[in-house]
C-alpha cells in the first residue's frame, strides 16, 4: 500500500525512489511486524487471559507442563494480523505471489483458529476432526497450488538440490506436489510446538532463510551467477519473509520461555503452511526438508513412534513423542532442549544455504 501511495511520487521527492528498493521494503516490513507484536502483545495476552482462552495440558505428558495450564493459547492471530498488516503496508500488491501467499497464510490460520475456538472456548477436547482438518487444508493446498501454475512464466519443473541439471517436469502434477510441501509443512510445524518458544524460533530461522532464497530467485543476475532457476516477481516474497521473521521474534518475546502465551493451532498450521508456499513460489521445495530439518524430524519421530508402537503392541522407540518430550522426560530442562534444538536448526539453515554454491 505505502509502495503504491508514495513510490509514484519519486519524481517530485526523490527520496522515495528507496520505494523501489525491495531490500528496503523487507527491513521495514520486518520491522513493522515486529512491533506489531510487540506493542499489541500485551493486549492481545489480556483479552485471551479475560476470554480463559487458557491451554489444555495432557495428564499424559511430562509432569512440569502441569504448571503450564491456563496460559492463553491462541495468539497466533497475532502473528497472522502482523505478517499481513506487514506485508499489505509495504509489498507490491500487483504481484500475484503476494496474494498466494497471503491466501495460504489466512487460510491455514482460519483452519487453525477454529480448531483452537472449539478446544479453547467451546471446550471440545479433540477440536477439528483429523479427517476434517486434513480434508480443509487440502482443498487450501490445491488452490494454492493451481494459482501457483497459473502464475504466467512459472515452471512446473521440481528443484533438486545439489544437481543443477536434474529437474524434473511433473506438468499438472506439480499442484499435488505443492500440496504436499504446503499442507506436510503445516502439519509438522505444528506437532513442534510443544514448549516455550520452540516453534517459532526455528520458524523465523526459516523465513529468513527463504527470504535470501526468494530475492536470489527473483533477481535475474544473480539467479544466473548462482544457476538457480529465475522465478519474475518471485522478489517481492522477500518482503512477505521478511514481515514473517519480524513477527517471529516479536512474538517470541512474549513465547519465551516461561511463556506468557502460546501461539496455538491458528499460528503454527498458518506458518508452516506458509513456509511450505514459499518454499514452492521460490523453487526451493525439496530444501525445505533441509532448512525445516528439525520440523521433519519432531513429524518423523511422532510417524516412527505411532507405527512402531503399533506393529509391536505397546513398545516404543522415545518415551515420549514428539521428540522435545523425549529430551525432557530424559531429563533435560526445558530451556536446555529449547535452544539445543535452535541451534541445530540454525545449523541445518546454514548448511541449506551452503547449497547455492554446491550445484
Amino acid at each position: 500500500m505505502l509502495y503504491h501511495l508514495l513510490y509514484p511520487l519519486h519524481t517530485l521527492f526523490s527520496a522515495l525512489n528507496v520505494f523501489r528498493y525491495i531490500t528496503f521494503r523487507t527491513i521495514y516490513a520486518s520491522l513493522t511486524a515486529f512491533f506489531i507484536c510487540y506493542l499489541l502483545g500485551p493486549w492481545v495476552i489480556e483479552r485471551l487471559t479475560r476470554l480463559q482462552v487458557g491451554q489444555y495440558i495432557r495428564d499424559d505428558g511430562p509432569k512440569s507442563h502441569l504448571g503450564k495450564a491456563g496460559t492463553p493459547t491462541m495468539g497466533g492471530i497475532l502473528i497472522v494480523a502482523a505478517i499481513t498488516i506487514s506485508t499489505l503496508l509495504w509489498g507490491d500488491l500487483t504481484n500475484p505471489f503476494i496474494w498466494i501467499v497471503l491466501l495460504v497464510l489466512l487460510g491455514f490460520g482460519a483452519i487453525g483458529f477454529i480448531d483452537d475456538y472449539l478446544m479453547q472456548v467451546k471446550k471440545q477436547s479433540k477440536g477439528l476432526s483429523v479427517r476434517g482438518k486434513l480434508g480443509l487444508q487440502a482443498i487450501l493446498g490445491l488452490l494454492a497450488g493451481t494459482l501457483v501454475c497459473l502464475v504466467p512464466s512459472f515452471s512446473t519443473e521440481v528443484t533438486v538440490p545439489f544437481f543443477k541439471t536434474v529437474s524434473p517436469e511433473l506438468g499438472w502434477g506439480y499442484i499435488l506436489f505443492a500440496l504436499l510441501v504446503i499442507v506436510g509443512a503445516s502439519n509438522a510445524v505444528n506437532l513442534t510446538d510443544g514448549l516455550d518458544g520452540l516453534a517459532i524460533g526455528p520458524v523465523s530461522i526459516a523465513a529468513a532463510t527463504y527470504m535470501i532464497f526468494a530475492y536470489i530467485a527473483g533477481n535475474i543476475k544473480i539467479a544466473s551467477y548462482l544457476q538457480i532457476a529465475y522465478i519474475p516477481g518471485c522478489g517481492e516474497i522477500t518482503v512477505f519473509c521478511g514481515a514473517m521473521t519480524g513477527a517471529g521474534l516479536g512474538f517470541l518475546w512474549f513465547n519465551a520461555y516461561p511463556a506468557q502465551v502460546f501461539m496455538g493451532d491458528t499460528g503454527s498450521l498458518s506458518l508452516g503452511a506458509s513456509l511450505g508456499a514459499i518454499a514452492v513460489i521460490t523453487k526451493q521445495e525439496i530444501l525445505l526438508v533441509l532448512v525445516g530439518g528439525l520440523f521433519v524430524i519432531e513429524a518423523l519421530s511422532v510417524i516412527f513412534q505411532v507405527t512402531f508402537f503399533k506393529m509391536t503392541h505397546g513398545r516404543r522407540i522415545f518415551r515420549m513423542a514428539p521428540l522435545h518430550h523425549h529430551f525432557e522426560l530424559k531429563g533435560w530442562a526445558e530451556p536446555k532442549v529449547i535452544v539445543r534444538f535452535w541451534i541445530i536448526a540454525i545449523a541445518l539453515a546454514l548448511l541449506a544455504m551452503s547449497t547455492l554454491k554446491l550445484r
